[in-house]
């Protein structure tokens, strides 16, 4: 099987892939469904139709199960057409021709006495066992008794069967049943004592299970820029496609966009991140470049077309205005001029000081540096002609002529109304199929789904900036504290009152996700005591302490908080502390919700404003 070599993460949505897979419930032994398709697809081991579509419900043939057997093995994708007509009924126009052969040649299986080999023969739960069996490199002075006896008892203590419905030898297996077949078979151990993937060059993780993360990007193909022509370089029709993690079509991928694929699973990915601005630093040279730095992020290069092209034989460096394309894990998958790909971000300002930048030739220069918080939830750094107040709407735009990058003042057309019950429209605008969306507040940001603003009235103040895309859809959109989810949320531990009257003084300790602050002595007196706070500006440092609101004690349960008749739902990153014995300990809400302690809970305000339960307490 292919081992080909890949760099990154795997991407959260392929673990999500919609199979269109029916409900099965699987012995408490097994793995998900959905999993196991995972790996026999990922494998090659069985396709769907072209919409995707397993057909897990119907019974599999003899030349379909062969078929599978085959391209379970090492060199199993490079069989083709037989060379001679291996049976009467299956001749060499037949499309399994070779893995009839194939399998034959191997002892895998057999024909019948009357020379036939009857590909449409639906296969039943002993021979599939006994051809698996025979993978793991088991013969028939391996088995005791008579056949199927011997074969279906060592079937099942191989634990082979775990997932298989088609319990008896006489039954029919269907497609679902060869799903699992062929999970359980690449954590078996061969004869030899191996586990059977291990011939295909993958491995088990830790749990047993075959290693998703390795097997995925091994069989993964890419990266290549979207540009004309690109599509040839698939060698099938696409049932799935995501962009930036998000269900898309094949017509959504646009130019200078990062594409990678796998075909046996018949899926597309494509990411369209960039980052533009000058060359300021390769790591850890330019003759074997590991890593570039623009626009004051460092990025790690995942492909060797990124590293020729920033190396000294290729046509960048340091001073060169360039648009980096960043691939799924978030490094540099390729490069090219700024002007050819007209990559630009809208964000807002953070920070704009005096900074210096290295020349290229061995000094640096000074210029006005601002750090820009973009609709993409990253932030960037640019060189800029003039100062701009922080809190300000930017774009860093390219100019064609020059391929420099300019920052320029943004400001858009007021806009308001209420967002839909489904999160798809606000007003009269529907929201585009990436649409990046950036919630700001006290110079944090928070990108966040259409989703999550489902039901919420926006006025104008609430929103500082929109953009259309040419289909007169919303693709970005910049808010001003509407959910709070960029807001900062933890516990009061300790606070004490000194002195009295104008000299009276307050000091404050506090922990946010685990890390302890103090206030030592200042004359602002917060409204707070022990216990949930929300935390505004720098923690070292905060600009002002403010209590959250109890939702009183109660219980945990599908992602909601229930207590006196009431349901709260629970923001992404609830911050979960136990408290026992006075002192507060960062927990999880995994913990919470085994630990069988009285759980209560505080909320930034009410959930038809965008609040949500942000602090969570367990009591012993």
């Amino acid at each position: 099987m292919k081992a080909k070599r890949f760099f990154a993460a795997i991407l959260a949505a392929c673990l999500a892939l919609a199979l269109a897979l029916p409900c099965a419930a699987a012995p408490a032994e097994t793995v998900s469904l959905e999993e196991a398709v995972q790996v026999v697809t990922a494998l090659g081991i069985m396709s769907g139709d072209s919409s995707g579509n397993l057909g897990l419900d119907r019974r599999v043939s003899r030349a379909e199960f062969i078929t599978m057997a085959i391209r379970a093995t090492p060199d199993g994708d490079g069989v083709g057409q037989a060379a001679t007509s291996p049976y009467p009924d299956v001749p060499r126009s037949h499309w399994a021709s070779g893995y009839v052969e194939a399998g034959v040649k191997r002892g895998l299986i057999s024909g019948y006495s009357d020379g036939t080999f009857r590909p449409g023969q639906e296969i039943r739960t002993a021979e599939g066992a006994a051809i698996v069996l025979a993978l793991l490199g088991y013969g028939p002075d391996d088995f005791s008794g008579a056949y199927p006896t011997g074969q279906m008892s060592m079937y099942q203590s191989l634990k082979l069967d775990r997932g298989v419905s088609a319990a008896g030898a006489a039954d029919f297996l269907t497609r679902r049943d060869a799903v699992y077949l062929f999970y359980n078979l690449m954590s078996a151990r061969t004869r030899e004592g191996s586990a059977y993937i291990q011939s295909l060059g993958y491995s088990l993780d830790a749990s047993g299970k075959p290693d998703l993360l390795a097997l995925m990007n091994g069989e993964m193909e890419g990266p290549i820029v979207a540009q004309k022509g690109w599509k040839s370089s698939l060698s099938f029709t696409p049932s799935r496609v995501y962009r930036n993690n998000s269900v898309a079509s094949l017509a959504s991928i646009q130019d200078y966009d990062i594409v990678y694929w796998n075909a046996s699973m018949g899926t597309v990915w494509a990411y369209a991140k960039k980052a533009t601005g000058p060359i300021q630093a390769i790591e850890p040279s330019s003759a074997n470049p590991a890593s570039v730095t623009v626009a004051g992020r460092t990025y790690d290069l995942e492909s060797s077309a990124a590293s020729l092209a920033l190396s000294d034989l290729g046509q960048y460096r340091v001073g060169s205005t360039v648009t980096l394309l960043l691939g799924r894990g978030g490094g540099v998958a390729a490069v090219t001029s700024a002007s050819a790909s007209a990559g630009e971000q809208v964000g807002v300002v953070l920070s704009s000081v005096k900074g210096t930048h290295p020349d290229g030739n061995g000094g640096v220069y000074t210029a006005q540096t601002v750090t820009v918080l973009a609709t993409d939830g990253q932030t960037y750094t640019y060189e800029a002609a003039n100062s701009h107040r922080v809190g300000s709407l930017v774009r860093a735009a390219v100019s064609v002529q020059s391929g420099e990058v300019t920052l320029q003042g943004v400001s858009s057309p007021s806009l308001s109304g209420q967002v839909d019950r489904k999160g798809t429209k606000l007003d009269r605008y529907t929201f585009a199929e990436n649409a990046q969306i950036l919630d700001v507040a006290d110079g944090r940001g928070v990108t966040i789904y259409p989703s999550r603003l489902a039901g919420l009235r926006l006025d104008s103040k609430q929103v500082r900036y929109y953009a259309l895309n040419p289909m007169g859809e919303l693709e970005k959109l910049i808010l001003s504290d509407v959910t709070g989810d960029a807001g900062q949320y933890g516990v009061l531990t300790s606070f004490e009152e000194q002195g009295e009257g104008m000299y009276t003084s307050y000091s404050y300790e506090f922990d946010l996700g685990g890390a302890s602050y103090a206030i030592p002595g200042t004359s602002t007196r917060f409204p707070v005591s022990n216990g949930p706070i929300q935390i505004t500006g720098d923690p070292s440092s905060p600009d002002r302490l403010r209590p959250l609101t109890s939702a009183g004690t109660g219980e945990l349960s599908n992602g909601q908080f229930s207590s006196g008749g009431q349901r709260y739902t629970l923001a992404d990153s609830v911050a979960v502390y136990e408290l026992r014995s006075g002192k507060y300990y960062l927990s999880t809400l995994a913990r919470a919700e085994q630990s069988g302690g009285r759980l209560s809970a505080w909320y930034d305000k009410a959930e038809s404003s965008g609040g949500r339960i942000r602090v969570i307490i367990v009591r012993e």
